[in-house]
């Protein structure tokens, strides 16, 4: 095949999930209720957390910064592919392309860190409460999330700018409903070992080291369970690990089982369908998981139904 310049390239085609056009209409109904709920839910998290002064705790601003960057994960996939849905348009710009690649790297590295520093936030909580306030104060907390996103930004940036000088060939499509890391690298004529080294590094150090932090973290924490004698305690414990545990092992599950079903089969098709699992699903379940099973939470979010029609939600400040 011929290379093309990258400054040649105007535009991909996202092949999307299915080119049955039977389906079109299904898949825009099911993806948009989808997305609304997504962003219903989370923004629901974000205004309760706000908005009860019992909420304004480490945690809970941890949880309302992974609202805010689900809500913004899934807004950077999903408004395209219902727009691409309803109209038939399989084109996305050069640019486009690339601040899409951008975002579905830079939001899922922040899902990562955030998940960790909640991890390492009920490890402070439970194993040792006396020091809580000390260590997790108002201050280390809004460190902890610049510097989430100071990494997340960077890592980002570094990839972006290593695609830019990439050449792509005359075949630019794309079996995939976005622009996707791994897939455009595939349309290169260029080398791209420098990519593949990054995408490794990534892996291990925002993705293998944080999920061995929050493992490390919840053997603690069970060992300091157990040590409780009282019941209230061990309950209130489980109810708030519970709900992060579930997210943590929604997120690298289904990031997993995209992984393993690209290495069992070569089909895009079903690729793409397991990729709708971290990207659609999981920011939609969040909410859910975290209300229905964090009394807290459920009794924040009561109040702020209560309350929404008659007056406008507080300043966040951190009470610790």
């Amino acid at each position: 095949m011929e290379a093309e310049n990258q400054t040649g390239v105007t535009e991909f085609i996202l092949l999307g999930l299915s080119e049955d056009l039977e389906l079109q209409p299904i898949l825009f109904g099911l993806f948009l209720s989808m997305y609304l709920i997504t962003v219903l839910g989370n923004l629901l998290i974000i205004l309760a957390t706000i908005s009860d002064s019992h909420l304004h705790t480490p945690m809970y601003f941890f949880l309302s910064n992974l609202s805010f960057i689900d809500v913004c994960f899934s807004t950077s996939i999903i408004p395209k592919m219902l727009v691409d849905l309803q109209t038939g348009s399989k084109a996305i710009s050069y640019r486009d392309c690339l601040t899409q690649v951008y975002f579905t790297m830079f939001f899922p590295i922040l899902d990562t860190l955030l998940l960790t520093m909640m991890a390492y936030d009920r490890f402070v909580a439970i194993c040792h409460p006396l020091h809580y306030t000390v260590i997790m104060n108002p201050h280390l907390c809004a460190l902890l999330v610049f510097v989430t996103w100071f990494i997340g930004v960077m890592m980002s940036l570094l990839h972006i700018s290593l695609m830019t000088h990439l050449t792509f060939c005359k075949n630019l499509d794309i079996p995939h409903f976005f622009c996707e890391l791994t897939q455009i690298l595939k349309l290169a004529c260029s080398d791209t070992f420098l990519h593949s080294v990054l995408i490794y590094f990534m892996t291990g150090a925002l993705g293998v080291f944080p999920l061995l932090g929050i493992l490390a973290s919840y053997l603690r924490i069970a060992s300091s369970i157990r040590k409780m004698s009282s019941s209230g305690g061990k309950q209130k414990a489980f109810s708030t690990c519970g709900s992060h545990l579930s997210v943590v092992s929604l997120f690298y599950g289904t990031g997993v089982g995209v992984y393993f079903t690209s290495a069992v089969t070569h089909s895009s098709q079903k690729i793409s369908v397991a990729s709708v699992m971290y990207t659609v699903v999981t920011p939609m379940l969040n909410p859910f998981i975290y209300s229905l099973r964090n009394k807290d939470m459920k009794g924040a979010l009561g109040r702020l139904l209560a309350i929404l029609p008659l007056q406008p939600p507080k300043v966040l400040a951190l009470q610790v």
